[in-house]
């Protein structure tokens, strides 16, 4: 291990457009899901100035108002322009559909709707169990967005976004070498009076944990006035901001989106998943540090490949740990649904601020922490009598 290095993490707000574009696909999921818990949906939003496209496919027994979702999703996150909305959709591809299961949502063995690699990561950093930047990271845009709510800071805008570069000493983090926050604002706003307000309600109350020292460098909004912004200012895409939804890059990830997509599809339902697992690793104290990866094939129930990586900080070894999570999880698709309640309409509320930054998430829970530690000392204890 290297003896001092830098990790660096970004975040964006509720506001920003892919992120928007990411809570319009997961409303739209949420829509059908309310009506019909077996509805297979892979919905795709584009947004640009003027115009937003929603398209994918969707089998459902109710097809909601997609429009209507549309329009009240962006007013709700902060903007008030009016667009020309568009939805092209149509049913699952029957092909695929076969492959999974036809739709019978009693059936044991539905595989995968996709064939793909999903990791989760989880680590004794943080009361979340994730990396220190990641935390800090997302508390800067909450704040952020947080602070336009309330009105504590007068003239900001939804769009914005937060990055955080923490310094590592021996493994730990030791102090923020930079922070760079870019929030937009109104035409009227002194950028002066932007800077010491961020400072004061967003900057300084998210990194209580570890606070900026005298050479931390701060930099909010370091291009000046940023007042056009949204879909005017930048197109959004769904699916665009995947290290911001998961690790910040500082875990590996198999390229999979997870907004817009039901729980057949493993890039949404493993990536949960994975994580569930590497959070209950470690809140069993089987390890500090804790990789997970899944692999499956399109169409396959069972995964193709488990991996459980603790990075040399468990007391067991990976295969053992890996024994007890074949165990302790249903890693079919179907488990996982079951597991996690991804056939409710409950998706476009964790969608903001990282998919594993919402304590009430089902994939956040550490119920099989106890299992796992009994099924590790029974193996073990069986191990040492042979």
């Amino acid at each position: 291990m290297r003896d001092k290095y830098i990790q660096t993490v970004e975040s964006v707000t509720e506001g920003h457009p892919d992120k928007l574009c990411d809570t319009i696909a997961d409303t739209v999921l949420d829509a059908c899901l309310k009506h019909d818990p077996s509805a297979r949906v892979a919905c795709e939003a584009l947004a640009t100035a003027g115009k937003i496209l929603v398209a994918g496919e969707i089998t459902a027994k109710v097809l909601p108002d997609i429009p209507a979702i549309v329009a009240r999703t962006v007013r709700k996150a902060g903007y008030e322009t009016d667009y020309e909305i568009e939805a092209i959709t149509h049913d699952q591809s029957t092909d695929i559909a076969e492959a999974v299961g036809g739709g019978k949502v009693a059936s044991p063995q539905r595989g995968a709707g996709d064939q793909g690699i999903m990791y989760g990561y989880a680590c004794l950093e943080t009361d979340e169990l994730l990396p220190l930047p990641v935390v800090l990271a997302h508390r800067l845009t909450r704040l952020l967005t947080d602070a336009r709510k309330t009105g504590t800071i007068q003239g900001l805008g939804p769009d914005g976004k937060a990055q955080v570069s923490v310094e590592y000493a021996f493994g730990l983090p030791s102090r923020i070498t930079s922070v760079v926050i870019s929030c937009q604002h109104e035409a009227d706003k002194s950028l002066d009076d932007l800077r010491r307000e961020v400072m004061e309600y967003v900057v300084m109350p998210a990194l209580q944990e570890l606070p900026p020292d005298e050479a931390t460098e701060i930099l909010i909004n370091p291009s000046g006035r940023f007042v056009l912004g949204g879909f005017e200012a930048d197109t959004g895409l769904t699916g665009r901001k995947l290290m911001v939804d998961t690790y910040g890059g500082l875990v590996p990830h198999g390229g999979g989106a997870l907004s817009g997509k039901d729980g057949t599809k493993v890039d949404r339902s493993g990536t949960y998943m994975a994580r569930y697992i590497a959070k209950n690793i470690v809140a069993a104290g089987l390890a500090e540090r804790c990789t997970v990866s899944l692999a499956y094939a399109i169409g396959k129930a069972e995964p193709v490949a488990v991996d459980i990586d603790t990075h040399g900080t468990s007391e067991y070894a990976d295969a053992v740990l890996e024994q007890a999570v074949h165990m302790a999880f249903e890693l079919t698709p179907d488990g996982m649904i079951r597991t996690l309640g991804l056939d409710r309409p409950i998706f476009a509320q964790y969608c903001s601020y990282g998919h594993f930054m919402h304590a009430d998430a089902p994939w956040e829970r550490t119920d099989k922490a106890e299992l796992l530690e009994e099924i590790c000392r029974f193996k073990e204890a069986g191990a040492s009598r042979r």
